[in-house]
Order: C-alpha cells, then sequence, then structure tokens
C-alpha cells in the first residue's frame, strides 16, 4: 500500500518539530521545504539518522524546490516570520501576507489535490489568503488554532485543579489572537464543570472561583506571547507543530475527530464566508462538517468581537496585495 506524502513548507523550529512528529508516528513520506538552502537537507540527514534508534521507516527528504512537494497527500504551512516580543500576531500581516502568496502558488501548482493545514500567523488571515489564490475547495483548507489555544486552556485547568490533563475538556473558539474565545461554561474535568471545582476548591467562593478562571482565561489568550517574552528570539513551536499533527493524523486516518479548527463559515455562528476558529469534524474528507451549538450573550458577544478583529485583518490584505484584490474581494 503507497504510504501517504506529507509536504512541510517552512524548515524552522516548527517545521522540525513537524518532521520528526510525522516520522515518529510514520504518517508518511516526509519533505521539508525551505527557501534556504542546505538547512531542510541538514535536517532531514540528521532525521533519517535516528530512524533505527526511533523505529520508523518512511522515506524523508529536504528541498529548495516546490517540485518535490508533488503528490503530496497534506501540505503544512509553517513559512513566515515568527513573533518577536512585543509583536503581536497581527503585526506579521504585512511581511508573511506576501510569503503566503508565493507558497499558495507553489502548493497550487505542485500539489493540487493536497488538503493544506496553515500555521503561519496572522492565521485568520493567512488561511483566508491561502484558499483564495489556490482556489481548492474550503474544507481542504483549514488553519490549526483552535487545537493550540484548546490544549493551552486545558493545561492551565489542570494545574489550577491538580488533575491530570488528559481528563479535562476545554474549547477556544474565535480568531487566534487576543480576542479569542476560551468557552468556560463547557469546560469540564471527565463531565464535572471546571467553575464548580474551582467553587469547591475556594471553600464556597464564588468571587475568588471566578477571579480565578478569569485568569486562566487571559493567560490562554496570551499564551502565545508569554512563550515569546520567554524565548525572547522566536516563538513556540512544540505545541503549535503537535497540534498540527492531531489535525493532519484526523485527516490522513479518517478519524472523525471533533477539533476547534480555523474553517471557512458559511452561515454558522451567524457568521458567513470567513475563517474562523470553530469545532469541526475533520476526516478523509477535510472538513467533513461544523458542530454548532447555541451561544450565551456573553459567549456570542466576544465571539462577534473575535470576528470583528478577524473581518479587519482580512481586510487589508487587498493593500497588501494589489495584485490579488480582484480575487481577495470576489
Amino acid at each position: 500500500m503507497k504510504r501517504a506524502k506529507i509536504s512541510l513548507i517552512g524548515g524552522g523550529q516548527i517545521g522540525g518539530v513537524l518532521a520528526q512528529l510525522c516520522a515518529q508516528r510514520e504518517l508518511g513520506d516526509v519533505v521539508l521545504f525551505d527557501i534556504v538552502e542546505g538547512l531542510p537537507q541538514g535536517k532531514m540527514l540528521d532525521l533519517a539518522e535516528v530512524a533505527r534508534i526511533d523505529q520508523f521507516d518512511v522515506d524523508l527528504k529536504g528541498t529548495n524546490s516546490y517540485t518535490d512537494i508533488a503528490g503530496s497527500d497534506i501540505v503544512i504551512v509553517t513559512a513566515g516570520l515568527p513573533r518577536k516580543p512585543g509583536m503581536s500576531r497581527d503585526d506579521l500581516l504585512g511581511i508573511n501576507s506576501k510569503i503566503m502568496k508565493q507558497v499558495s502558488e507553489g502548493i497550487k501548482e505542485y500539489a493540487p489535490d493536497a488538503f493544506v493545514i496553515i500555521i503561519s500567523n496572522p492565521l485568520d488571515a493567512m488561511v483566508t489568503l491561502c484558499q483564495k489564490v489556490t482556489g481548492f475547495p474550503s474544507e481542504r483548507v483549514i488553519g490549526q488554532a483552535g487545537v493550540l489555544d484548546s490544549n493551552r486552556f486545558c493545561s492551565f485547568i489542570a494545574w489550577e485543579l491538580g488533575v491530570s490533563v488528559r481528563d479535562v475538556n476545554a474549547m477556544v473558539l474565535g480568531g487566534h489572537g487576543d480576542t479569542m474565545v476560551p468557552i468556560v461554561r463547557y469546560a469540564n474535568v471527565n463531565g464535572v464543570p471546571v467553575m464548580e471545582q474551582l467553587v469547591r476548591k475556594y471553600g464556597g467562593d464564588q468571587a475568588k472561583a471566578q477571579e480565578v478562571m478569569d485568569a486562566m482565561v487571559e493567560r490562554t489568550k496570551m499564551a502565545g506571547g508569554e512563550v515569546v517574552k520567554l524565548l525572547g528570539n522566536g516563538s513556540a513551536f512544540y505545541s503549535p507543530a503537535s497540534s498540527a499533527i492531531a489535525m493532519a493524523e484526523a485527516i490522513l486516518r479518517d478519524q472523525k475527530r471533533v477539533l476547534p479548527v480555523c474553517a471557512l463559515l458559511k452561515g454558522e455562528f451567524g457568521v458567513d464566508n470567513y475563517y474562523v476558529g470553530v469545532p469541526c469534524v475533520l476526516g478523509s474528507k477535510g472538513v467533513e462538517a461544523i458542530i454548532e451549538f447555541d451561544l450565551n450573550k456573553e459567549e456570542q458577544a466576544m465571539f462577534d468581537n473575535s470576528v470583528k478583529a478577524v473581518k479587519k485583518l482580512i481586510d487589508e490584505l487587498p493593500t497588501i496585495l494589489p495584485d490579488l484584490a480582484a480575487i481577495l474581494n470576489g
């Protein structure tokens, strides 16, 4: 049986971890592309030389040519500048949109049948741009954001309650930025509401429980920036890579996972024709369904505000890329 082919665009920190995870899980043969000569070749040679230790049998290739991504089943894009201390994800829009344009043109030409997972920031705008340039069906072009943000939220809850993170369920919706929306109402530990457990932990003090939850929500929103500040040079790479692999594996193995991903909405949650983070069923057809549920008044207001921030970024793209104005406004 033919192995799947996974192409990774961008040979930086995330790209290297992606390649390692793909190989260790034997998801398929892996191609790592980067414009820097020698970088992807060196990383893939290094990884190939531990195949016996890690017990994997897949083909690994580093390249500087888009021709080598031909026949890809999945393309994961990390290309673009990472954040630096003091920068928001949105600050990257100008330069990364130009990089994404080139990447998307390469994918369109050499991997026209691939599913595409975008990690590059600002995420929602980059996914939109990729889908517009490639012209691929929207169910085949998605963004990794909610998986990462939700797992960060779960981690903070687990640490606060002193429980295994495996048993925590929580979800973050909206744009991948400071306006993201952690859904507190549904956060639970194996079905038991987190807020109920916080109230018990703090002796029935509702105000204290809410204060702690508000702090976790805020930390979730700023989690990427927290990592950037600590690193001093660069941004998160382990967690975004693992999150994207969960999405890729769900598609390649037709797992029907329900994961929060950046997907094109067509009326769901009151949003039409914009990419926003929502829970989706991921399987062999990509986004096979969007799981819609009722938001309360407060949640809906926060979600609408997040969508507004996404729209603002999208509206800037035709100015940055005037040659694509017709496509972007279409």
